[in-house]
């Protein structure tokens, strides 16, 4: 399929640039499958199409201050941004990460950041055009980060965001992510309460976001987009609790893509979540057999990426956007600080 199968005009004053006062303030637009029906509601009429039995999973990755600024010996800045753990580094804080301008930071070179609280060092190149690099941080690698790193917000969010927090979903809790898991960004401690009391389990995976989330496809056949690795955990007590709730006719709801990614990744043929950890590089386009998925929470993503064509995977790539189209006339939200839509 061609990539120009995925777009759809969206105007620019569509693109949520700040976050609602109220997280569960969005709305909500509710797409049924079965009927090809769409409703709109507000985010808390999501318990109305819960079951007692269901099981809601989470994604519980936290997002660190990712963005950085190193200074070069020779002088000048290059910004850093931290992907994900480097696989099989010597190094302890070996992280793999995008330089830009990447011919400013070549394999060798030291750079320094936060005055020198931490040093890093260019060892090597990486198979998607970003750099390794070798972190020395004497006080402490998150700390230092935490003290001279911002929060890595999408580009097409012009806006200040006032509150950190408020790109971090209240259930977040292991570091490691360079952008949010959005569609979870609309659930409330009161919230998630009220899911729990109506009998619905609620399960936390872990996937932590990288560039294979939100690396844009540049080529014209989806076909040939590879996506970049990103590392997931999903515990025991997370797969028997998931796979029980199946077994006894409940459905498994996933709340955005990266869940979806996470259960899709760790599940056999015949749909049994595993326990188990590792990386995953799943590029789920339309064809694909969904194995662990029931419904689906999510957002509404960027034309022609390559979460749309997830959602377009689940729903059928006519419906969604025609579903898509519809927001538009009904101005929604878009992207991580907007509404969200229920695929049923």
């Amino acid at each position: 399929m061609r990539v120009d199968e995925f777009d759809y005009c969206l105007p620019e004053e569509l693109i949520a640039q700040t976050p609602l006062e109220r997280r569960d303030a969005s709305r909500l637009m509710v797409l049924n499958r079965a009927t090809s029906t769409i409703e709109h509601r507000h985010f808390p009429d999501l318990l109305s199409y819960l079951r007692p039995g269901d099981v809601l999973v989470q994604n519980d990755t936290r997002v660190i201050a990712a963005r950085l600024w190193a200074e070069r010996p020779t002088g000048g800045k290059v910004e850093i941004l931290l992907l994900n753990p480097a696989a099989g580094a010597k190094s302890e804080n070996a992280w793999e990460c995008l330089a830009r301008p990447g011919r400013r930071a070549p394999v060798g070179m030291e750079l320094s950041f936060g005055g020198g609280r931490m040093r890093g060092k260019v060892v090597a190149k990486t198979d998607f055009g970003g750099r390794t690099i070798a972190f020395d941080a004497p006080e402490g690698f998150d700390r230092v980060v935490d003290a001279i790193g911002k929060m890595p917000v999408p580009h097409y969010i012009k806006a200040g965001l006032a509150d950190p927090e408020r790109y971090q979903t209240v259930y977040a809790a292991h570091r490691g992510s360079a952008a949010a898991p959005t569609a979870g960004l609309h659930f409330t401690p009161q919230l998630l309460g009220e899911v729990g009391q109506m009998g619905v389990r609620i399960v936390r995976v872990t996937l932590h976001v990288g560039l294979g989330t939100f690396r844009p496809v540049k080529t014209e056949n989806i076909e040939d987009h590879e996506m970049h690795a990103e590392t997931y955990h999903v515990s025991r007590e997370a797969a028997d609790a998931i796979n029980s709730a199946r077994a006894a006719g409940g459905r498994v709801v996933a709340v955005g893509t990266t869940t979806v990614r996470t259960l899709e990744s760790a599940s056999t043929d015949d749909g049994l979540v595993e326990a188990k950890e590792g990386s995953t590089s799943i590029f789920i386009t339309p064809g694909y057999r969904f194995k662990a998925t029931d419904v689906m929470v999510t957002n509404f993503h960027l034309p022609k990426s390559t979460l749309i064509m997830m959602v377009s995977a689940f729903a059928g790539r006519e419906r969604v956007l025609e579903a898509y189209r519809e927001a538009v006339n009904q101005r929604y939200r878009f992207f991580s600080f907007g509404d969200a839509m229920l695929i049923l």
